[in-house]
């Protein structure tokens, strides 16, 4: 069984990390580290998780453990995930996978020098079933050429304070939300190319919503839109038009907690449902499949810069800058931050909710930005579908202006 040890006490770790460890049997949490000792305690007690280790250098250095869950700020992303391949982990990140593309370029480096060792960016939604489902459609033609594509995720996250308002963590709506979304269109579109972006701001420099256009090389356009602070309270949608037919999805990011897939071509009008499990426990199948037997995965350190290439040209284009790498030095104060994540519909114990706060708050914490939702529920068997998304060439910024603000 695989040993994993986790950076920092997060709020996350619980729904995407420990609970999916215990449903699955493929992995488990036995160590963690935080930069307070007493809040690691505490959380460790409450999560069940056997040792405390006394710091970050401290777990990677610990022979008992295989691999290593980083769930810390966008910008602490890289330097830890480089940091634990250097002491031989695995490593299961969190997205966005580092703070900019040529961060994500050194870690790409870092992983190809340790050809034994896992890196995973931990896009779960994209192991999901219907995931792969919804490539599965669009690749198959049946919806013709692509003309459009638009997805958008947007949340509350109005808390002052919380690490994703935080440019020198990295933080933004398109860090935060946004990968999300992109990450969806290169997996429906390859090739896209920045043409324009428009974003709102919540301090200098930090986007709370942001509106981008994207060319596709078949002519098509796209257009992702996230917010952090708007006044769209959830928005969980993605629509891809074709010159055949078109694709509907409500909540592709979440599935478990609900979802909807229309279809429309010339044949007609149908509807197709999935399981209901945890994209997390596809994801840490994934990752164990890919420490203990080789299996290929999609979420590989060198797609990932694929992804914050597209990230980095928004912000560019949106006359942003670029996020930045956190000094590992320097430990930020945090005022205050509330998780987003939802609640494990399979955990009915008395403490399992993982938004529940343990002690004093540690400040290399991250949350999850999936938004709790609870739909009518769409169960189905799980199809048994494997297309293996492509990998897009590096995109660039086109020049072309954009023309339609964002309205958030």
């Amino acid at each position: 069984m695989l040993r994993i040890g986790v950076l920092g006490a997060a709020k996350i770790a619980p729904g995407a990390l420990i609970k999916p460890a215990r449903r699955t049997g493929r992995a488990e949490v036995v160590a963690v580290a935080a930069r307070d000792v007493d809040r690691a305690r505490a959380y460790a007690k409450k999560h069940k998780i056997p040792r405390v280790v006394d710091s970050y250098e401290a777990l990677l250095a610990d022979p008992e453990l295989d691999a290593v869950y980083i769930p810390l700020p966008n910008g602490l992303h890289g330097h830890w995930t480089i940091a634990a391949l250097q002491a031989g982990k695995h490593v299961l990140c969190e997205k966005p996978f580092t703070a900019n593309a040529d961060e994500a370029r050194q870690v790409a480096e870092a992983a190809a020098a340790h050809p034994g060792l896992v890196v995973m960016e931990a896009f779960h939604y994209e192991y999901h079933p219907m995931t792969r489902r919804l490539v599965e459609i669009v690749q198959s033609g049946e919806l013709g050429i692509i003309k459009e594509i638009d997805i958008s995720f947007a949340a509350p996250l109005a808390k002052p304070g919380d690490i994703r308002y935080r440019l020198d963590l990295a933080g933004g709506a398109m860090m935060d939300m946004g990968c999300y979304p992109i990450s969806l269109l290169r997996l429906l579109a390859a090739g896209p190319r920045v043409t324009g972006a428009t974003a709102k701001l919540s301090s200098p420099g930090v986007d709370r919503a942001m509106d981008a256009r994207f060319s596709l090389p078949e002519g098509g356009t796209a257009r992702v839109r996230c917010s952090m602070f708007s006044k769209s309270v959830l928005r969980l949608n993605a629509q891809v038009i074709g010159s055949e037919g078109s694709l509907k999805v409500f909540n592709p990011f979440a599935p478990q907690y609900g979802h909807r897939v229309r279809i429309e071509n010339a044949s007609g009008t149908r509807k197709e449902k999935f399981s209901r499990r945890a994209t997390y426990d596809y994801q840490l199948e994934a990752f164990a499949a890919a420490v203990e037997d080789g299996a290929p995965f999609p979420t590989t350190a060198v797609d990932a810069i694929r992804t914050m290439e597209l990230i980095d040209a928004t912000y560019v284009a949106a006359g942003l800058p670029t996020r930045q790498p956190t000094p590992v030095d320097v430990t930020p104060s945090i005022v205050s931050r509330e998780p987003t994540g939802p609640r494990d519909p399979n955990d009915s114990s008395p403490n399992s909710d993982s938004r529940d706060r343990t002690g004093p708050r540690d400040p290399t914490e991250s949350v999850d930005p999936t938004p709790s939702i609870d739909p009518t529920p769409s169960i189905d068997p799980t199809p048994s579908i494997d297309p293996t998304p492509s990998i897009d060439p590096t995109p660039s910024i086109d020049p072309t202006p954009l023309s339609d603000p964002t309205g958030d």
